[in-house]
């Protein structure tokens, strides 16, 4: 059944004198769903703040006006419920559309400057940041039992980017780095960011950040992070189709058969 149908239909069982119809447009679809959306809301985001922010989304990527209602508000919700505004300059969180098994979607990616946000609310976390590194840059690494990281940029013709890396410090001393080619960057990116090749991707208009974001991902897999920290990665790069007041524990629908089809 049609989604639009699913909402309709549950409406008709509400005290809400808002009928959901098929002919809805997202935008209006946000405003009959305000109590359910009100639900599933943080408390520092009010619905319309949640309007607002659908809605510069919608203007910011016109595109997102033609996916599956449901999947461009889960997304929305995912960012929300992280405090990350999308599809903004800032570069915190990212709703893309795409096509995957026939139809337009929407899936939620958390961008670089979200990622870094994210990791600082972990008050374990002294310091997180990764770098890019060109060709005449000074750089050298280590591995081991007495690992280290030398990065020495020069101020002038710093020619091509060759690779990445990102790295965190602990409160209580304890580190960890994680290097990437610029080769096997794009190797990574090919084969888990299934929207890679969309137009609308991030990849696309923010190669730099979504590199960071990467590096600093595969970094922090060796440091103790909370639970809540990792089930809101866990919300990265998926598609959902429900809200929730956890939209970490909503499982993503399948995405792996995506094939991008790019439409004017």
């Amino acid at each position: 059944m049609d989604v639009k149908e699913e909402l309709a239909k549950k409406a008709e069982h509400t005290k809400n004198e808002t009928k959901l119809t098929k002919s809805m447009s997202i935008a209006d679809l946000i405003k009959a769903m305000q109590p359910e959306i009100k639900k599933a809301l943080p408390e520092v985001i009010t619905p319309e703040r949640f309007t607002r922010m659908a809605l510069s989304a919608l203007n910011n990527t016109p595109k997102l006006a033609e996916c599956d209602q449901m999947s461009f508000l889960a997304a929305l919700m995912n960012a929300a419920q992280l405090g990350l505004e999308p599809n903004t300059p800032l570069g915190q969180a990212y709703l893309i559309p795409y096509k995957n098994k026939g139809r337009l979607e929407c899936q939620f990616q958390i961008g670089y400057k979200g990622l870094i946000d994210l990791s600082y609310r972990n008050p374990l976390v002294q310091t997180i940041q990764a770098q890019a590194v060109y060709e005449n840059d000074e750089f050298e690494y280590e591995l081991g039992l007495d690992s280290r990281l030398v990065h020495r940029p020069v101020l002038r013709d710093r020619g091509e980017i060759i690779l990445f890396y990102g790295l965190f410090k602990l409160t209580n001393g304890g580190y960890g780095f994680e290097v990437m080619s610029r080769e096997d960057m794009d190797i990574y990116a090919k084969e888990y960011s299934k929207a890679f090749d969309s137009s609308y991707s991030p990849w696309k208009s923010n190669y730099i950040g979504m590199a960071k974001k990467t590096v600093i991902k595969q970094a922090l897999k060796y440091a103790p992070l909370k639970s809540d920290f990792r089930r809101a990665l866990s919300t990265d790069e998926t598609i959902k189709m429900e809200l929730a007041p956890d939209m970490g524990e909503v499982q993503g629908e399948t995405i792996w058969d995506v094939e991008y089809e790019e439409t004017s």
